[in-house]
């Protein structure tokens, strides 16, 4: 299918404390190439570990891209590796230059909210890739803990709320399911 471009590009944020942020990024991402426009993600925090989409991405290119910018284990809110910062740093750079360059229709910011939680990242650096976006880019962050000022820049914010989830009763994560 001919990518006929987007007239116009929204900002999007998906956050909250239930399941399916990354999921429905990912979802959007999927419908997106059908419709023949390109889509770039850019994993914050994620690395190293054998993620579906990952492997998926690989039979969608070059119309989908998945970049992992992190390391395979938890980041320590309240003491970050510096290694963590740096790698959420390159992130944010590699951000700049993925949305600025306007290949890519769509560019997906999984779990940057949760990078901006951290104090990984500035603030403010994310909200000049937001002011700045060329018309045609539709951005997407996703991740729990999103600010209210990143919330009043969006122009669609979704909550993910947990009502009821079986990590409670010991599951653990599930490939094709979590992982």
């Amino acid at each position: 299918m001919k990518n006929p471009g987007l007239e116009k590009g929204f900002i999007q944020v998906y956050t909250g404390e239930g399941k399916g942020k990354t999921t429905a990024a990912l979802g959007l991402a999927l419908r997106a190439i059908g419709h023949g426009l390109k889509v770039y993600v850019i994993q914050f925090m994620k690395g190293n570990i054998e993620y579906g989409e990952l492997w998926a991405a690989k039979c969608l290119e070059p119309n989908l891209i998945i970049r992992q910018m992190g390391r395979e284990t938890f980041v320590n809110r309240d003491n970050p590796d510096q290694e963590d910062i740096k790698l959420a740093q390159a992130a944010l750079a590699l951000a700049r230059e993925v949305v600025s360059g306007g290949e890519y229709d769509i560019v997906i910011l999984d779990e940057v909210n949760c990078a901006l939680d951290f104090g990984l990242i500035p603030f403010d650096q994310v909200l000049k890739i937001l002011q700045t976006k060329p018309e045609k880019v539709e951005l997407v962050l996703t991740g729990r803990g999103a600010s209210p000022e990143l919330i009043q820049a969006a122009d669609l914010v979704t909550e993910m709320k947990e009502i009821k989830h079986y990590y409670r009763r010991g599951i653990k994560s599930r490939n094709g399911i979590e992982i």
